[in-house]
């Protein structure tokens, strides 16, 4: 049977940060906001921390989508419906895609000799037209978006409910691929698989987190894999 690799999505695979640039300057335009890059900095920093609180579970999903846009339009003095902000947000960010470097040529590499798989923690409307526009589902045994699983990575219950699909999956032979520390890496050791933190600006390691391996580029994932797996 193949190894598993699970991959997240944003900032794994697609390049999300470019993304959001381009679509939050469109919707601070949109609503009569100030699109510059301060404003736009500051609505990533908001929307990280909502996306952090969520992982806690102290926020819920909707509580998430709006609230980011609550806070920072009441701390520039806007006076627009979070709610809408998020809705034209979402139809910008969901037009187009930037790949992340290397990232099309590791799957094509890693696709025959694996079974891989996406596990993302997006909305589900969103991550859906992003994945139909970079052409990669036929990449992926099944993709796994955590608004249709009903749990959120780092849970536990996210992975046993995606496994649950995999009945033939061996922990022992399965790793998980991603960004973030706080989501998937955590996300890996509390679902009792292999973890592999991908860190391409360098960032610092975290004792309380540690990962099982970390590569700095995706081209850096292919000869892994086989070492671990010993293929």
């Amino acid at each position: 049977m193949r190894p598993t690799v699970l991959f997240d999505l944003d900032d794994t695979l697609l390049d999300f940060h470019k993304a959001e640039a381009v679509a939050i300057r469109k919707t601070l335009t949109a609503v009569g906001a100030p699109a510059t890059d301060e404003v736009a900095a500051r609505y990533s920093a908001i929307n990280d921390a909502h996306w952090k609180r969520l992982e806690k579970g102290e926020l819920t999903r909707p509580e998430v989508l709006t609230g980011r846009f609550a806070q920072l339009f009441d701390e520039l003095g806007v006076t627009f419906s979070a709610e809408e902000a998020w809705r034209i947000y979402e139809r910008n960010l969901s037009e187009g895609h930037w790949f992340i470097d290397g990232a099309w040529e590791t799957l094509t590499a890693l696709a025959p000799r694996y079974a891989l798989y996406l596990v993302s923690n997006g909305t589900a409307s969103v991550q859906d037209k992003r994945i139909e526009s970079a052409k990669i589902a036929p990449f992926f045994e099944k993709i796994f978006i955590s608004q249709r699983v009903g749990v959120n990575k780092p849970a536990r219950e996210f992975f046993d409910r995606c496994f649950a699909d995999l009945p033939h999956l061996d922990r022992d032979r399965t790793v998980i691929v991603g960004d973030s520390l706080t989501s998937d890496i955590q996300g890996g050791r509390n679902a009792g698989i292999l973890t592999c933190w991908f860190n391409p600006h360098g960032a610092p390691p975290r004792e309380d987190i540690p990962a099982d391996h970390t590569i700095t580029a995706l081209s850096e994932l292919p000869p892994l894999l086989e070492t671990i797996f010993d293929e």
